[in-house]
């Protein structure tokens, strides 16, 4: 049984549309968290641009009036943390836009995220055939754009795949200061994934990042996905001196 007392949030995360990159590790060390180190695929450190559906929102198990259903844009990397038995493998950030200025300011003061408030949009197309997502923020007076169009034929991850290595990731790490680390730990079933057949991404990578990534998000992605998503628990953070 879930030890309820210790879930933060629980929503229904849906139609994940990710573009993966290779990077240079030396992009990334700047925003490592202490105490861990880069999960790397093939011996390349990844980078992931990411769209998709916050549905049914629920913090401390209350839903917030007008902010149950929003879409999410962020940058993440992948890392992993050794706790002195196993090797823990999770998420850290490096931007997370979502269209709620509380959501965004609730997490960054219990996370120590990296949380900003854009407008933001979506359009969801789903046939027999096809699925299309587009996910849209806009940073000052320019739309930002992200669009997946897929087969509709789901099917579970396979093991040892990349598609395994970006989504099966558990955990989420920052730093809160010089000597702490936050950890939280995450739950959700393993999920499907869609072929997909065309993607596009339209973003001010300078404006939106820095300018460290303009040169490594503005070349063609190294794979795209496109999972259905699931109910996914978040647990309440936990401080750890490093």
């Amino acid at each position: 049984m879930k030890n309820k007392t210790n879930v933060f949030l629980s929503a229904n995360w849906e139609y994940l549309a990710m573009l993966n990159y290779s990077i240079p590790d030396e992009i990334l060390l700047p925003y490592l968290p202490k105490g861990t180190q880069l999960d790397k695929w093939n011996g390349n450190a990844m980078v992931c641009v990411v769209g998709f559906l916050f549905n049914n929102t629920k913090v401390f198990g209350f839903k917030w009036p007008w902010h149950t259903n929003f879409e999410e844009i962020n940058l993440r990397f992948y890392i992993k943390y050794f706790d002195g038995k196993i090797w823990k493998r999770g998420v850290a950030f490096i931007s997370e836009i979502v269209p709620k200025p509380i959501i965004a300011l609730t997490a960054n003061f219990l996370y120590n995220e990296h949380y900003t408030y854009m407008p933001t949009k979506h359009q969801l197309s789903i046939y027999s055939d096809v699925i299309a997502v587009d996910y849209a923020w806009k940073n000052k007076k320019y739309w930002n754009k992200l669009s997946v169009t897929a087969q509709n034929k789901p099917s579970l991850i396979l093991p040892n795949t990349q598609e395994e290595f970006i989504f099966e990731h558990y955990w989420g790490y920052n730093q809160l200061n010089n000597t702490t680390l936050i950890e939280y730990g995450l739950t959700h079933k393993r999920w499907n994934v869609y072929p997909v057949l065309k993607h596009n991404l339209e973003a001010n990578i300078t404006q939106l990042y820095g300018q460290p990534f303009h040169k490594y998000l503005n070349k063609k992605s190294d794979s795209v996905f496109l999972a259905q998503g699931s109910g996914v628990v978040v647990n309440k953070p936990k401080f750890i001196k490093v």
